[in-house]
C-alpha cells in the first residue's frame, strides 16, 4: 500500500525533515471531523493488511514495508503520531508511479481515519485495547466444515479480512471441489496444498465473485489456502483432512 522507504534499515532516512513537515501539515487542510480510529483499523486490515506488518492490527502482509520497522525508529527519535498520520495519509493520496499500491485505495474521511490509526499505532508495542481490540478482527470457525457430495464450500470473510469462514475441513477421497465465494473488495482465491506445502491446484483470483479449483486427494492431510500474495503469511489458511 505504501511506497517502500529507501532501505528499510533507515527506516524513515530518506524522508527529509521538510518533506515529513509539509505532509504533516497537508494533512491537516481541510478537517471536518476527528479521525474514528476503530474504522481506520478495520479499513486498514481490509484494505492494506495483505501487504504490511502491522502489529497492532495483527496483519502479515510482505508485499510492501513493515510499517512498524519504518515508523517505530522514527518515533522513538522523536516523530509525533501525529506527523507519522501526516506522512502516510500523503502516501496514500499521492501513490508514486509504478508503484504496486493501487490509487485511490481509501478516500476522503476513510483515508484520514487509516492513516490515524496507523500514527497511533506504527512500532508501538502492547494490544489494541477496548473497542481497538474488536475492530478489524476477521469472524472465524474452528469447528469442521465438511465436504459435501465432494463439493466443500469455504467462504472468504465477506469483510475483507485475510481469513477463511474455518481453519479445519474434512473430506473423503477422491475428486473434490473446493469453492470460495468472495463478497470483499479485494481479490481472494482458494488453493490446496499436500503436506509438504506443494501446490495441488488453485482457483482464479476473485473480487465480488466464486473461485473454485478441483484436486484429487487420497486419505491424508492437506491445506487450502489463498495464494494471492500475502495473503497465506497473512493468516488465510486451514487445514484439510481427507478421509
Amino acid at each position: 500500500m505504501f511506497p517502500p522507504v529507501k532501505h528499510r534499515s533507515q527506516r524513515l532516512a530518506g524522508l527529509s525533515a521538510a518533506a515529513l513537515t509539509l505532509a504533516f501539515l497537508a494533512s491537516g487542510c481541510g478537517r471536518t471531523e476527528e479521525p474514528d480510529l476503530v474504522a481506520g483499523k478495520e479499513l486498514f486490515t481490509q484494505k492494506c493488511g495483505s501487504c504490511h506488518v502491522l502489529k497492532r492490527a495483527g496483519t502479515k502482509g510482505n508485499q510492501g514495508p513493515n510499517l512498524d520497522e519504518a515508523f517505530g525508529s522514527a518515533k522513538r527519535g522523536g516523530l509525533g503520531d501525529s506527523t507519522v498520520e501526516g506522512v502516510v495519509h500523503d502516501q496514500i493520496a499521492l501513490v508514486r508511479r509504478n508503484s504496486s499500491m493501487p490509487a485511490n485505495l481509501v478516500r476522503g474521511q476513510d483515508a484520514r481515519d487509516v492513516s490515524a490509526y496507523v500514527g497511533e499505532v506504527a512500532g508501538e508495542s502492547g494490544k489494541d485495547q477496548g473497542a481497538l481490540a474488536k475492530a478489524g478482527q476477521p469472524k472465524v470457525s474452528n469447528k469442521p466444515i465438511p465436504a459435501k457430495g465432494g463439493k466443500l464450500e469455504m467462504p472468504a470473510d465477506p469483510s475483507g479480512g485475510l481469513a477463511f469462514a474455518s481453519t479445519k475441513a474434512t473430506a473423503m477421497a477422491g475428486m473434490l471441489e473446493l469453492i470460495s465465494v468472495n463478497k470483499a473488495s479485494i481479490p481472494h482465491n482458494i488453493a490446496v496444498k499436500d503436506s509438504g506445502g506443494k501446490l495441488l491446484g488453485e482457483g482464479p483470483d476473485v473480487t465480488g465473485g466464486t473461485s473454485k479449483v478441483s484436486v484429487t486427494v487420497k486419505p491424508g492431510k492437506y491445506s487450502f489456502v489463498c495464494t494471492v500474495p500475502g495473503h497465506e503469511e497473512g493468516g488465510m489458511k486451514g487445514d484439510l483432512e481427507v478421509k
